[in-house]
């Protein structure tokens, strides 16, 4: 099984669906396609660093660079077009991206984009990160076996782990409480929450 996970900035897939992955990198091929290098949120460099040290230790195949520009990831053909070559190199049998309403352009315009490119894909989940809005979630994944592994992805984002923009709060905090509030909400300890586009059930 073959599983594409699609992200405007590095350490956004770690945040929205870090232990799901790390959960499927343990069976299966998981791949990520990252659109920009975050040169917004600091030097691109070493946020690429970062993001192939995270994508190493969930055990990800590879990594597909968009080259765009953070904060002009554009809503064009030319993404839709960009997101389908990954999908016909990666053949995904599962998509995980941004949920469409999102306060922050790339990750609404990257979330429209992959739904044009992902038309013929059966299983379409969106995933949350903070910037998310109005986020009402179907499927939960258990990540309490895997939530210390997904502390280290968000750990190897070492430049991003106080940039929240809420005082006295850590990448790391916010992220451990969400798990626990889906995972409230999923009726487990912790949780990545997702909506379903689409999910072709096999039986």
């Amino acid at each position: 099984m073959n599983i594409l996970a699609i992200g405007a900035h590095p350490d956004d897939i770690e945040y929205g669906c870090g232990g799901t992955l790390i959960r499927y990198a343990q069976k299966h091929s998981v791949y990520l396609y990252v659109a920009t290098r975050g040169g917004a949120g600091g030097s691109p460099e070493v946020r690429a660093r970062e993001q192939e040290k995270a994508a190493e230790i969930m055990g990800a195949r590879e990594i597909f660079w968009g080259g765009y520009q953070d904060t002009e990831v554009p809503l064009n053909q030319n993404l839709i077009h960009n997101i389908e070559q990954v999908i016909r190199k990666v053949a995904p049998d599962l998509i995980f991206v941004h949920y469409r309403d999102d306060t922050h352009q790339d990750h609404r315009n990257l979330s429209d984009c992959t739904l044009s490119a992902t038309r013929y894909i059966p299983n379409l989940l969106f995933y949350e990160v903070p910037t998310t809005q109005n986020f009402s979630p179907t499927v939960f994944v258990d990540i309490e076996s895997v939530l210390e592994q997904k502390m280290a992805l968000l750990k190897a984002h070492a430049s991003q782990i106080t940039k929240t923009n809420i005082k006295h709060l850590t990448i790391l905090e916010g992220a451990r409480s969400n798990a626990n509030f889906r995972g409230i909400q999923g009726r487990v300890k912790f949780a990545e929450a997702f909506y379903s586009q689409r999910l072709f059930l096999q039986i």
